[in-house]
């Protein structure tokens, strides 16, 4: 490591990187750690496609396509043609495991359009693995050790001296706190959510003083929750170095299991660094079952906001049929991970080429 700026000095429409020569150098060395790290505790890496006919169906998600012919006048592009660019490596991590693949991780790209800003680029480094065996709460413990350690790294490499010294995290205290949904707003708002209508979490809001935003519906419980998440409990975790939050509610599942109760809750965790959600980790949900059921749900939901229909069938839903493990999994932002590490305050200050200038 040398002492070289951290600091780019690109300029709009230069050819230079927006991170730093220096910063481009560590994040090398960190990739490097992080396949050491994952090799050492008995995973092994694999490879999925980027393109796939298959695609994960996510009402919020928006993937970008392309296709495998490009047609003619006399036979257009057909249907089949078409491939998605994938939002992460989910399914294909998921058909090895159902064929027999035991504890497995991948560094890759993963690519979701429209999101673009200080967290995010439509294209980015995802850090995914799963655990066949484990829990979800066996991963909060893998994932805490993971951050530790990766902190530790970048600070021993970052020279001294050097512009990033100043700039850089110091060790994290452990262990991370760790918070339930319902027990978080249970504190900010002296009440759990998890039961609540949407009539009721809209008046919690109004008392918090949190002005809804033009659109949002008075029946749209999710996006009552999201919007007190975001505006009332992760301004509070940003006075927090590390904190976990599990058990979701049972309408943000995604692809985690859920656990019957009253109310019943998503077996689903995330950690946020001084407020910036770094990963999400489920309990798998292994039922195809219910994966049909969601996989409907989210394009009903697609379709009412206007977002075009995604093919519903999969080879993820023939590798559930044919018997996934009992197993849980983690999908995680390397970039943010790296930005987190280094003090930095933008994905531009630790990836060469961001979005508004590849």
């Amino acid at each position: 490591m040398t002492s070289r700026d951290f600091t780019a000095d690109a300029k709009p429409g230069s050819f230079r990187p927006s991170a730093g020569i220096g910063v481009l150098e560590l994040r090398s060395k960190l990739l490097d750690f992080t396949r050491a790290y994952f090799r050492a505790k008995g995973l092994w890496e694999v490879e999925t496609p980027l393109l796939s006919r298959d695609i994960v169906v996510d009402a919020y998600l928006e993937p970008f396509t392309t296709r495998s012919d490009s047609g003619s006048e006399c036979r257009p592009p057909s249907p089949e043609s078409e491939l998605f660019l994938q939002t992460s490596p989910e399914f294909g991590m998921k058909r090895l495991l159902a064929s027999g693949a035991s504890s497995i991780f991948q560094i890759t790209r993963a690519f979701r359009r429209g999101e673009i800003g200080r967290l995010h680029n439509p294209e980015f480094t995802i850090l995914e693995w799963y655990h066949v065996g484990a829990s979800y709460h066996d991963e909060m413990e893998f994932v805490e050790d993971l951050v530790c350690a990766f902190f530790e790294a970048a600070n021993g490499l970052i020279a001294v001296g050097s512009p990033a010294e100043g700039r850089a995290r110091r060790l994290l205290p452990r262990p991370f706190p760790r918070s339930s949904y319902d027990a978080l707003f249970q504190g900010l708002l002296g009440t759990g959510v998890l039961d609540k209508t949407s009539s009721e979490l809209s008046e919690l809001a109004h008392t918090a003083g949190i002005e809804p935003p033009p659109g949002l519906a008075v029946d749209d419980v999710d996006g009552w929750l999201n919007l007190l998440l975001a505006l009332k409990a992760e301004p509070e975790m940003t006075q927090q170095p590390a904190v976990f939050l599990y058990d979701y509610p049972a309408s943000q599942a995604a692809l985690a299991r859920i656990r019957p109760g009253r109310p019943p809750v998503a077996e689903r965790f995330e950690l946020y660094l001084s407020g910036v959600e770094i990963c999400n980790g489920y309990q798998e949900l292994t039922d195809p079952r219910e994966l049909r059921r969601r996989i409907a749900l989210q394009q009903a939901l697609r379709q009412r906001e206007g977002s075009r229909p995604l093919p519903t069938e999969s080879r993820l839903l023939a590798a559930m049929e044919a018997g996934l493990p009992e197993c849980s999994g983690v999908a995680l932002g390397f970039d943010r991970l790296l930005m987190t590490a280094v003090g930095a305050s933008s994905l531009a200050d630790v990836i060469a080429f961001p979005f508004d200038c590849a």
